[in-house]
């Protein structure tokens, strides 16, 4: 029968391996993610990017630099690597340049969606309810492509790069930006029922889109 001290031996052994501050059996393989091994801090790093964002994207035109430079620190933090917020602001401003134009190109779709759904469901248009589909569609591809840009950003490819990348990215894994429209969706409900939820519906967009190319997938 196993005593109490070593039960807790072990617990704490088994701690100091998934940490690294400690010997490994043969044969043990890290984690995938290391720093998601506590919960809580997971947690609370899922809701501070949550308010970076909300925050950095009340000028609308920053929104998507505010998006990749805070899916790029969830993606050191859940790796365990350097994730001070250092980092994290050299990304936002990095990523200010196209930035802006990327948002101000995205408000127009919106916008033009908005009055295409609107219109659809006037009744002063024949076939209305294939041009709302239509609409939706709009708004499907483009919360898709902004979240893939998102995630495929860097300093060096800059925006332009990160655009180009999101047709392969969508083809090569099609369930994946399945996900992100799933999430995407997510956030706008619950924004929509209760504006502060924003800030716990963002941070969980940036989780799931770090997280969604990372799902076992079957072969």
């Amino acid at each position: 029968m196993v005593s109490r001290d070593d039960a807790a031996r072990r617990r704490r052994a088994e701690r100091a391996e998934r940490s690294g501050s400690g010997p490994a059996r043969e044969g043990w393989q890290p984690p995938a993610w290391p720093g998601a091994s506590q919960g809580f801090a997971l947690f609370g790093e899922v809701m501070l990017m949550g308010i970076l964002v909300t925050l950095l994207a009340l000028p609308v035109v920053t929104f998507p630099a505010a998006l990749a430079a805070s899916i790029r620190h969830m993606r050191r933090f859940l790796a365990a690597r350097e994730s001070g917020l250092a980092s994290f602001w050299r990304d936002v401003w990095a990523g200010l340049g196209g930035s802006a134009l990327l948002a101000l190109g995205a408000s127009v779709i919106v916008v033009v969606l908005l009055i295409d759904i609107d219109l659809a469901r006037s009744g002063f248009l024949p076939g209305g309810f294939l041009i709302e589909a239509v609409g939706w569609a709009g708004f499907a591809a483009l919360a898709i492509g902004m979240l893939s840009a998102a995630r495929a950003w860097t300093p060096e490819i800059g925006w332009r790069g990160a655009l180009r990348a999101v047709p392969a990215d969508v083809r090569g894994d099609p369930v994946g930006a399945v996900y992100l429209l799933v999430i995407a969706a997510f956030a706008a409900i619950v924004t929509w029922q209760l504006l502060p939820l924003v800030i716990p519906a963002l941070g969980c967009v940036v989780f799931a889109t770090v997280a969604a190319p990372e799902r076992p997938r079957r072969r």
